[in-house]
């Protein structure tokens, strides 16, 4: 495990519209974890994964991002995706007059490099994964998410990962929508795709997904901050009991009141 950590999030404050939604967040993720983030509605989950992204539309009011022991927040999208940043998004949206491989070809050549990038040997890695995900072939010829169901475009998703191999992957509610084969074939692959040297972070409202992937440390979000953190176990209480006894021991009224 490296010495810097892959992400260091120091006091981040965010907004959007000029409405506050992250409140001091605070969070380190090394190579080779998985973390979970948990929360209500309206505790501040996607933003947290667009504000890591750079979403123009997130504004940063206070606090740091590191990624790779550098301050990447003020960087653009492109250049946090070409440090190695991945986001998966909870609803994929279409690409018309795009198809799948060319959309995946082109990804692959602004992170590598064009030069960098043969055409037949990504054919070759391309169809590998896409039998890993269980994709049909004919899917590379087809547009981007356009008539796909929703575990088709998870498992896209997640091909796009395979692809582009980040060094951090963020899977935003990535099992919203997903039945229990589709859930299981996304979570292998992304078991798969997970290696020492990359990191995690899976955002979910369900103790079900981390079922599948097992997480190192789990953190619960409210209100725009984490205010509880720990193992595998804290998913298990939070499918029990809710988070309505979290969110009162810490005096707080429930997300979105």
């Amino acid at each position: 495990m490296s010495e810097t950590p892959l992400l260091v999030i120091k006091n981040l404050h965010a907004s959007v519209d000029g409405k506050p939604i992250l409140r001091g967040l605070d969070l380190t993720v090394n190579r080779g974890e998985i973390h979970a983030l948990m929360g209500p509605n309206g505790s501040g989950k996607s933003t947290l994964s667009n504000v890591i992204c750079g979403h123009p539309n997130y504004e940063v009011t206070e606090g740091e991002i590191h990624f790779m022991g550098q301050n990447i927040t003020e960087m653009e999208p492109d250049e946090r995706a070409k440090l190695g940043i991945f986001l998966a998004f909870q609803y994929p949206t279409s690409i018309p007059g795009v198809t799948l491989a060319n959309f995946l070809l082109a990804s692959v050549k602004a992170i590598r490099g064009a030069d960098n990038v043969k055409l037949l040997p990504f054919r070759k890695e391309l169809v590998a994964q896409m039998q890993e995900l269980g994709i049909n072939q004919d899917f590379a010829k087809r547009y981007v998410n356009e008539g796909f169901s929703g575990g088709e475009k998870k498992r896209c998703e997640i091909l796009q990962m395979a692809m582009l191999k980040p060094a951090l992957a963020i899977l935003d509610e990535t099992d919203s929508g997903l039945d229990i084969d589709a859930l299981r074939i996304v979570s292998e692959g992304v078991n798969r795709l997970t290696t020492p040297e990359m990191g995690v972070l899976v955002i979910t409202h369900y103790q079900r997904l981390l079922n599948h992937i097992k997480p190192h440390k789990v953190h619960v979000l409210v209100h725009g901050r984490i205010v509880q953190s720990g193992g595998p176990e804290i998913a298990l209480q939070l499918e029990e009991n809710g988070y309505d006894e979290l969110l009162k021991a810490h005096g707080l009224e429930p997300a979105g009141v």
